[in-house]
């Protein structure tokens, strides 16, 4: 079938809803490369304003005007908190600059977003290096759950992985020989290269060897308890981080995988990384998500 945008962009007028947006997720799978789960919230958000402003389910882009976006976008800011209206606001500006793609605008509306205001917080949103360090020469390797948890713990700490991208590694994906950890699919909806270091090496080597069930999963990291043998998921990942924090007798105000990429990017910022290359390393579609992340955890 002729392809959505050249159709849309060949024609103005009002178009239905559905159409509009289904040509907005296109144009994120097809020149955005976005994973499934960005266009998700991306098309989420372009819905609900189009909806917003188009009672009647028909939408003509060229009568969108500034204040119908800051309108939007400032309801948001009063009713939510700021980093679903950051969400919001960069389904918008990708909405906006594909209707200039799609020959639909030819402005550019996507600069009438308002940033989003953060609200003030006092919370250190990383572990310093000694902190971190401590956590991780807490952790016990004396049984085999222990050395799964550790091999886990390092993958964030020190490789910046999601807690959903732990769950997806496979076997397969450990490339010894090259010293590589492939993750398949990342948020930007590409994939990954990263190095697997001698003490995160160690870690899955410790853990393959001594402490991982026999079971015919791919996954790496699988379960010790009840189901034993299946993949774990990611609510596990942010049970041995938490688990590792209390053993530690470390207070933080955030929990979970989060904590350690935080700390990671804090890491490599202080280290003179650039954020281009933080945001290789965590997996960011963005310089504006990696560039908001140091700057909330630097809050004292």
């Amino acid at each position: 079938s002729e392809d959505k945008e050249q159709l849309m962009a060949a024609t103005h007028g009002s178009w239905a809803a559905g159409d509009v947006l289904a040509a907005f997720d296109e144009h994120l799978r097809r020149t955005r490369g976005l994973c499934a789960g960005t266009r998700r919230n991306y098309g989420r958000y372009a819905r609900a304003f189009v909806e917003t402003v188009f009672a009647d389910g028909l939408v003509d882009v060229a009568a969108i005007r500034g204040g119908d976006v800051a309108g939007f976008v400032g309801d948001l800011t009063r009713r939510y908190r700021p980093r679903t209206v950051e969400l919001a606001a960069s389904a918008l500006r990708s909405f906006f600059r594909f209707l200039t793609v799609a020959g639909l605008r030819g402005d550019r509306l996507e600069d009438a977003v308002p940033m989003v205001p953060h609200r003030a917080s006092g919370l250190v949103r990383h572990l310093e290096p000694g902190r971190l360090e401590r956590l991780i020469a807490s952790m016990d390797s004396s049984s085999p759950r222990g050395l799964r948890d550790r091999a886990i713990i390092l993958c964030v700490a020190r490789l910046g992985l999601r807690a959903s991208e732990v769950t997806r590694l496979r076997l397969e994906d450990l490339d010894w020989r090259n010293a590589t950890v492939r993750v398949r699919a990342r948020k930007t909806g590409h994939g990954a290269l990263l190095p697997l270091t001698g003490e995160v090496g160690t870690a899955f080597a410790g853990y393959l060897r001594h402490g991982r069930p026999d079971t015919s999963a791919r996954q790496v990291f699988v379960l010790h308890w009840l189901r034993v043998g299946a993949p774990i998921s990611p609510s596990i990942v942010g049970r041995a981080v938490d688990n590792a924090l209390r053993r530690a007798g470390v207070d933080a105000p955030i929990r979970g995988a989060n904590l350690l990429r935080h700390s990671l990017a804090t890491d490599l910022l202080g280290r003179g990384a650039s954020l281009r290359e933080i945001a290789d390393v965590l997996g960011h579609a963005s310089l504006g998500t990696t560039g908001s992340t140091p700057r909330s955890m630097s809050r004292r």
